[in-house]
């Protein structure tokens, strides 16, 4: 009976929101279903990012067979608590999960008020303090695979010195990020780490649009990068705006969150992105039946959750997708560490210790210990990115957002 009065109420409360002119929820709903997943967007298809995780959650509920609901365009507000809520009561979902850094706080008082939920969030980094048994982060170790992306810019870097289309002075590469935050960071030089292993006089512009997603400014950035004598672009944004300024300007172009080779087939090479299916996989057994999931969760190139689009050998140097393999096999071997301290210096100096800030506090303070045996360890201490240093070869041409 009191299935069939939610179920009834539901239908209900959803007729008048349909009345209004409706919420931006879409659902895909069997009747008879008796568990459901809700999943917050901060933007909606158009944005690479958020698209990655809605063709997730949609692979990862079809695949075991539960219910579907999600809202698009929630900004990082009480906008994100309100639609938590909405998720719960209007639609009856068992299990939250928000895909935005902004939405975290907002998620966690939901959290608080619906102790019988549980509550997933990307990118993160309160779970792990906040002594919340039904709220959980979750991230991937997903600076390998901008590793990997790197490598494969170095190696078009090199095609381009050995054709004298630029001396190895002028290997320069140019970044688009949205903000100055450590996850942006870690991207960034790992991506830099990536193409220096293979062309070592590499350097690169940094320059921020303090936006995720800004499809205007990220092709501005991306021209002016362009006009200062980046020779390749890549990017942590979420919009088309890089990789179109690149096919217009007839520049190579790494991407992130997926192929754009359908609209940049000459520039277009290589994608990195994190695949949430695995995660979302998981959450949802673990919630099914009724065991704890991980307060911190983190993906691997080994459970699936790095991953590379295939190499679009049009742009792409010659020998680059076997170079990735290789490379490949020795991350996942261990011969091969990311932000190995003998690769890169700070200051000119290589570090042997470095206090990141890592538990969450107002203050933002140092508190861990993460260099160990010469290798900066990323996402061993918490999913979410603590990169946070700004290391030799980088040159950041403004730093005003964060």
């Amino acid at each position: 009976m009191k299935k069939i009065l939610a179920v009834a109420l539901a239908a209900l409360m959803l007729f008048a929101f349909a009345a209004c002119g409706g919420d931006k929820t879409n659902t895909d709903v069997a009747p008879d279903d008796d568990f459901k997943v809700g999943f917050i967007f901060l933007h909606d298809e158009q944005s690479t990012y958020d698209k990655n995780f809605m063709d997730a959650a949609k692979a990862a509920c079809d695949e075991m067979g539960v219910a579907y609901a999600q809202k698009t365009q929630i900004p990082e507000s009480k906008d994100c608590y309100d639609a938590a809520v909405e998720l719960i009561e209007v639609d009856g979902c068992d299990v939250i999960f928000a895909d935005s850094f902004g939405h975290e706080a907002f998620l966690m008082d939901a959290a608080k008020q619906y102790p019988d939920v549980q509550f997933c969030h990307a990118t993160g980094n309160q779970a792990h303090t906040a002594g919340l048994k039904n709220f959980h982060n979750a991230f991937a170790s997903i600076y390998e695979g901008r590793y990997l992306a790197g490598v494969a810019a170095g190696l078009k870097l090199n095609e381009m010195i050995e054709a004298g289309t630029i001396t190895a002075e002028e290997a320069k590469m140019g970044y688009v990020g949205a903000f100055t935050f450590a996850e942006v960071i870690s991207g960034y030089t790992s991506f830099y780490l990536g193409a220096k292993s293979v062309c070592p006089s590499v350097t690169m512009d940094v320059k921020f649009t303090g936006s995720w997603y800004n499809e205007q400014l990220e092709k501005e950035a991306a021209e002016a990068l362009i006009a200062g004598g980046c020779v390749l672009i890549s990017q942590h944004a979420d919009s088309m705006g890089a990789p179109t300024a690149c096919e217009n300007n007839n520049v190579p172009n790494v991407s992130y969150n997926g192929s754009t080779l359908a609209a940049c087939p000459n520039t277009f090479i290589v994608s990195s992105r994190i695949d949430w299916t695995p995660y979302f996989k998981y959450m949802i057994e673990c919630a099914q039946k009724g065991e704890e999931i991980a307060t911190d969760w983190t993906g691997t190139i080994e459970t699936g959750s790095v991953v590379l689009t295939d190499v679009n050998t049009a742009a792409a140097a010659e020998g680059t997708v076997e170079k990735l393999a290789e490379v490949k096999a020795q991350l996942l071997d261990g011969t091969v560490n990311v932000f190995d301290t003998a690769n890169w210096t700070k200051g000119g100096e290589t570090l042997t210790s470095y206090m990141a800030d890592v538990d969450f506090d107002k203050n933002y303070a140092a508190d861990t210990e993460v260099i160990e045996d010469g290798v900066f360890y990323e996402s061993k201490h918490r999913s979410a990115p603590y990169f946070d240093l700004q290391i030799d070869g980088i040159t950041l041409l403004d730093v005003n957002y964060g």
